[in-house]
């Protein structure tokens, strides 16, 4: 029987050489998913034996990975802002980046407003969630062109508790900018944002699994950013605020952007490794 040291430091070997970064973690990460404990707590488990069940599932965990099938579908999910969020293929994976997103609008606004936010590509929820999570008193509105998306995203609101203060529905944002007459004081949103030259380039987690309508709007990168702030005088009132998060170079044109649709007090935060990541402004 091989115990769970051995395993560790087999399938580390094996996920190394099948080009995956980060092999040891993903071996830990993969084996406490398996063993419903955390990583420090393999740790304390290194002599144990794995039964035969076991290390077949693990088996199975390690070729879905050595195929750079992302480890967050493989688990089922990901911790996103204190908070875990239920993925699948259907949802793009929450990202660290999307967190300073999530903390930028938490720091920008009081926590106890009564807001009304929009979240325009909502994926799985996670940024709603967090943000429903952080203001007790607002009202959040999430969007997706895909039904599988928002059907994630609702279960997501269920297993915190919020599905009464988020609402989320199909809507393409490219085609129906119809919200009952609402006008929101935040909209937010991490739409996809990689050109169509840029997606032949991504890794393979991303571009063999991931949904590309979540990562690429098969044109230039910046079509979400002019329709959203296009339409920013009909669904954001008067000194609403709006937040994006943006790809590496393209600050500075989606600042130009937001310049020639009425934005004003416009703010750009670097992510942790000091690539401008979001942007925002006041709607004037």
């Amino acid at each position: 029987m091989l115990t769970v040291l051995e395993c560790i430091n087999k399938s580390a070997d094996y996920l190394a050489a099948k080009g995956v970064e980060c092999a040891r973690t993903n071996a830990e990460l993969l084996l406490g998913h398996l063993l419903k404990c955390n990583r420090l707590d393999l740790y304390l488990k290194f002599d144990q034996p794995l039964s035969e069940n076991e290390i077949e599932l693990y088996r199975e965990f390690l070729k879905r990975r050595g195929m750079f099938e992302p480890l967050q579908y493989i688990i089922g999910s990901v911790e996103f802002y204190g908070l875990k969020i239920k993925v699948t293929p259907s949802v793009l994976i929450p990202r660290p980046e999307t967190e300073l997103l999530v903390e930028t609008v938490i720091n920008s606004v009081d926590k106890e407003d009564e807001l009304n936010i929009l979240d325009i590509g909502c994926g799985s929820g996670n940024i709603s969630v967090a943000l429903a999570a952080n203001f007790p008193n607002s009202i959040v509105t999430g969007i997706d062109i895909s039904a599988d998306a928002i059907k994630i995203a609702k279960e997501n609101a269920g297993l915190h508790n919020l599905s009464s203060r988020i609402n989320f529905s199909l809507k393409d944002i490219l085609k129906d900018v119809s919200f009952d007459s609402k006008k929101f004081d935040i909209i937010i949103s991490n739409p996809p944002y990689v050109s169509e030259m840029d997606f032949e380039k991504v890794q393979p987690e991303i571009k063999n699994y991931e949904p590309d309508v979540a990562v690429t709007d098969h044109s230039d990168g910046f079509v979400f950013f002019r329709k959203i702030s296009g339409i920013s005088d009909k669904i954001l009132r008067q000194q609403g605020m709006l937040f994006f998060e943006v790809a590496v170079n393209q600050s500075d044109h989606v600042k130009k952007i937001l310049l020639n649709n009425g934005f004003e007090n416009i703010n750009i935060v670097n992510d942790y490794q000091n690539i401008e990541r979001i942007i925002y402004g006041i709607k004037n």
